[in-house]
């Protein structure tokens, strides 16, 4: 399933690993006949603690921020924490539309689940990692969306708690319903390592936000 809009990740994942730096792939958990066409507890588990704790540092970030700290950029071409707030949320809603709304109504691929074995390690390694950093995409750069620091924390509160409700309730299989990233390294993901996949966007951006406030400029209140 090619989902055209994907292109707009592709400029924040261009860089690939070497082979020489790829993890082994870990052997596929065993799992019970009523376990075999939806999340095992593991899976569940893991996706639901991952989303939860990333939801919890980005607001603690957000914590006790001013009006002047929430504006301030470092420079014309930087961020605000406003800014990059805004880019988690509109990708967080628009990912959480990607799975629930295309993703998870195409057809079951199951013959395709060895293809993305393990994938979700390389997610949440190279996602967050700072190191490789570039120039968003149009579409997924903030423009004020939401007039009020309020309504875009309650839009992606709303995202991120539909997600973690949908994982811990859903008798779907995630694991065989699949989206390609243009990414190269990515490529073929399952519905369950896109969520991952949003937490270690927030994950990343968050740090980002970390990095302003470690600005020399940046206001004392």
């Amino acid at each position: 399933m090619k989902i055209t809009f994907l292109i707009l990740f592709a400029v924040i994942l261009s860089a690939a690993p070497s082979r020489g730096q790829s993890s082994p792939t870990p052997p596929e958990p065993k799992t019970s006949a009523a376990e075999s066409s939806t999340l095992t507890k593991a899976e569940r588990d893991r996706a639901v603690d991952y989303l939860k704790q990333t939801q919890m540092d980005f607001l603690a970030a957000l914590e006790g921020v001013s009006e002047a700290q929430w504006k301030f950029k470092a420079a014309p071409d930087k961020w605000s924490i406003a800014e990059t707030a805004e880019h988690i949320a509109v990708t967080e809603e628009m990912i959480w539309q990607l799975v629930s709304g295309k993703i998870m109504k195409s057809p079951a691929a199951p013959e395709k689940r060895a293809e993305v074995q393990g994938k979700e390690e390389m997610i949440m390694k190279m996602i967050p990692d700072r190191s490789r950093k570039a120039q968003a995409p149009e579409e997924v750069r903030p423009t004020g969306k939401w007039t009020t620091r309020a309504e875009l924390l309650k839009a992606f509160n709303t995202s991120r708690e539909q997600e973690i409700t949908y994982l811990t309730e859903t008798k779907e299989d995630l694991r065989s319903h699949f989206a390609e990233h243009p990414a190269p390294f990515l490529k073929t993901m399952d519905a369950w390592q896109w969520l991952i996949f949003n937490g270690a966007h927030a994950k990343r951006h968050t740090a980002q936000i970390l990095e302003v406030k470690a600005e020399p400029n940046f206001p004392k209140s």
